[in-house]
């Protein structure tokens, strides 16, 4: 009888913890996710959402059709990223203070404005593309790369860069980088032997290895643009850099060289336009956006 009570006990008790364990798991399930904030996303007259994130020192509203490829956030995979990482990858939520590592745009030189799809300067850069370019005529469009700049230990300036870039030349090349006694432009500017091939004794003809590099200081002697210019070529280019520290960021352009002499409008621009994309944390423009469609 006792042992058949005890059964009896057991079976009611196992019952028991089994339903009690069916319960925490109903709990648990019933629960609601918890799911992050949708932030608040400017948007074109097309309804199109802006590329959202925090550049360098600002959060920003990228207008939709302004990017050239697409914006990439600190911790993104790499282009070349093994795919099996590139699939696991799990980017946080969008948000207003989401670091942006990169992004690019076109800008016009000729005015200050900027590429966008859907409106007039689509159908301008296309008309360029087909009216100057074949013709080998200068291209009024530069290609302008944006890079935020997160770490406290790198200095904001091309001291190094440029040291080493002589260096190099020399060891590698055994060509000599000589200061020019006149600047251009404003910028000091520094020549390979003087212009001269050693080996004919007449002006290169090739630059392949010896673009015109070309610098600009600030107050205290710290290298803030640096620029070097093909000058043999049919169209001569312009690799330009900069770096700005109001928005602790890098810039990257490229033009053709007969737009040099408007080398600190571009950077003044290109600042411009950054800075009419600034938004609170929350997402209220503080001015009005160039490019926006």
């Amino acid at each position: 009888m006792k042992s058949g009570y005890k059964k009896i006990v057991f079976i009611v008790v196992l019952l028991w913890q089994v339903l009690l364990l069916a319960g925490c798991d109903y709990d648990v399930s019933e629960q609601p996710a918890q799911q992050a904030s949708v932030p608040f996303y400017n948007r074109d007259s097309r309804g199109r959402a802006d590329t959202i994130g925090k550049l360098g020192t600002y959060s920003i509203s990228i207008p939709a059709g302004v990017i050239d490829g697409w914006a990439r956030y600190m911790g993104d995979p790499g282009d070349f990223a093994d795919p099996k990482i590139k699939a696991r990858y799990q980017r946080p939520p969008e948000s207003y203070d989401l670091p942006i590592e990169s992004f690019g745009f076109q800008y016009r030189i000729t005015d200050g404005d900027v590429y966008t799809s859907f409106r007039q300067t689509q159908q301008d850069y296309r008309h360029d593309n087909e009216t100057l370019i074949p013709y080998g005529k200068p291209f009024p469009w530069a290609s302008v790369s944006v890079y935020g700049q997160y770490d406290a230990k790198v200095a904001l300036n091309f001291n190094a860069y440029v040291q080493e870039g002589f260096k190099i030349s020399k060891e590698i090349s055994n060509i000599d980088y000589i200061q020019q006694p006149q600047p251009l432009y404003g910028l000091t500017v520094y020549r390979a032997n003087n212009g001269i091939d050693p080996e004919t004794g007449e002006p290169w003809k090739s630059d392949t290895l010896t673009k015109d590099r070309m610098i600009k200081k600030d107050q205290v002697g710290n290298i803030k643009t640096y620029i070097d210019c093909q000058f043999t070529q049919h169209i001569n280019s312009c690799h330009h850099m900069f770096y700005n520290d109001d928005w602790h960021i890098q810039v990257w352009i490229s033009y053709s060289r007969t737009y040099l002499p408007q080398w600190q409008e571009m950077e003044n621009n290109i600042i411009k336009i950054l800075d009419s994309w600034r938004v609170s944390r929350e997402g209220k423009l503080l001015g009005k956006q160039i490019g926006k469609a």
